[in-house]
């Protein structure tokens, strides 16, 4: 990185960051309190509600969202008339999964092979310490340039919508020029990027039932209608021969214009196992940014170990569809629903039922924030320009606050780069790009106080 007054006090701030990450990778926030202890998260609530009082926030306030988790709120005033920027991260994580198979233990922050280890490093625990890096590093060079509001959710990962609602309710509380979500991530480390698209999502259950109880595959099976096999015949219709997604009158041929995303390269970052295909056709940045994307999530069904030899009277699944921008969540769900319906094979008894929704986002590219940010990430990342990439994951509450404050510019950056494998096991954050974040953020915030 080229010698910058911010730059260098981000620099000398890295060892601090990488102690107070470790200390909030060690809460096991995640917002299923059925899986783990509400005072995990809370506990994190009120470490991030700690550190925003630490650098002089006012209005600190640890919010109860609809939900029942926790938002964290914070505002920093800066100079008479500034503009007012709301930077965004959430401090909830996904559960580690299978704990044995991590390397090192999921919520203790671990240094291995120059990258930061643990639940959360990335994905969003890190996005909170970026945007106190970022501040501390405009405090330490002429102050802060602007109106600073804070929000960290506690539920962003279950998707249960707390800080939407919250937010709707009192829409005067994240009101802003320009909100900058830390929750993306660059397109490969050390390429800056800024997610300009994201897919939204549905969630939907569905329930199929065909006979009173199980009965014995010996005695009936071959005639009695298996309610498994039927779930499994509807699931299949929900892709073309060669995987691609197929709901009946859901447009599925939209593409991709901005930067590409290699074949090759994808496999790799996927880990897709020698000789395995990849599904769609296309481009991979049509297919995982541009177009719908089905997938089943889980299916209640026997399990192998302790199965019987029986026709099953009832199965169901819970699948989410990727919807891409361009397309109303809810017509989506709708499709969906009507196609798991009418695939229903045998006069099965069918229902569906929706349990979660978020519609997709696209960002106003052509704002004067998105030039503050271009120029600064031409500092931060010298040698590179910045890069638009769509994302196919949902944050929802982008949604939220565009139709809120339909005026407010919306920037989409972050630490979950390919090799951060967030949401899956050694889960990590690359410190190189947490730094160069970090002085991006700063360096944007001074700009576009400017502009």
């Amino acid at each position: 990185m080229s010698s910058n007054p911010v730059a260098e006090t981000v620099a000398s701030l890295m060892p601090r960051a990488r102690t107070e990450l470790s200390e909030l990778v060690a809460f096991k926030s995640v917002a299923d309190f059925d899986q783990f202890p509400k005072s995990e998260s809370e506990g994190a609530a009120n470490w991030v509600a700690d550190a925003l009082r630490t650098e002089g926030f006012q209005d600190v306030a640890v919010l109860d969202t609809p939900d029942g988790t926790q938002s964290v709120y914070g505002y920093l005033p800066g100079p008479e008339g500034a503009k007012t920027v709301l930077l965004y991260a959430h401090y909830d994580v996904q559960p580690p999964l299978d704990e044995a198979a991590w390397t090192t233990p999921p919520f203790e922050l671990t240094e291995r092979d120059g990258r930061w280890y643990g639940r959360g490093a990335a994905d969003c625990k890190g996005g909170v310490i970026m945007h106190l890096l970022a501040l501390r590093a405009l405090k330490a060079n002429g102050g802060i340039p602007v109106h600073i509001k804070v929000i960290a959710e506690g539920s962003e990962e279950q998707g249960t919508g707390g800080l939407e609602r919250y937010a709707e309710e009192h829409p005067e509380l994240l009101a802003a020029d320009t909100i900058v979500i830390g929750d993306t991530g660059n397109f490969r480390v050390g390429l800056p990027t800024v997610t300009s698209t994201l897919r939204g999502m549905t969630l939907v259950r569905i329930q199929i039932d065909t006979l009173e109880g199980n009965l014995h595959s010996g005695q009936f099976g071959g005639a009695a209608p298996d309610a498994l096999a039927a779930l499994i015949r509807v699931l299949d219709s929900l892709r073309a021969k060669d995987g691609s997604t197929t709901v009946d009158g859901l447009a599925a041929h939209a593409t991709w214009d901005g930067l590409s995303y290699d074949e090759g390269q994808f496999r790799q970052d996927a880990k897709v196992l020698d000789g395995v295909e990849l599904i769609g056709s296309d481009a991979v940045a049509d297919r995982i940014w541009a177009r719908p994307a089905v997938t089943v999530l889980g299916i209640d069904c026997p399990p192998v170990v302790g199965a019987t030899p029986s026709v099953q009277a009832g199965a169901r699944a819970l699948v989410s569809l990727r919807v891409p921008p361009g397309v109303d969540a809810a017509e989506a769900t709708k499709l969906l629903q009507a196609h798991l319906e009418a695939h229903t094979p045998w006069g099965a008894r069918v229902r569906t039922e929706q349990i979660g929704q978020g519609q997709p986002f696209s960002a106003d590219t052509t704002s004067p924030a998105y030039a503050a940010m271009a120029d600064a990430m031409a500092v931060a990342y010298p040698g590179q320009e910045m890069q638009y990439a769509g994302q196919g994951g949902s944050i929802p509450l982008c949604n939220t606050l565009a139709a809120l404050y339909p005026q407010a510019e919306i920037l989409l950056i972050g630490l979950s780069e390919p090799e951060a494998q967030i949401h899956a096991v050694n889960e990590s954050v690359s410190p190189e790009e947490l730094e160069r974040l970090s002085v991006t953020e700063a360096l944007f915030l001074q700009n576009y106080a400017a502009s």
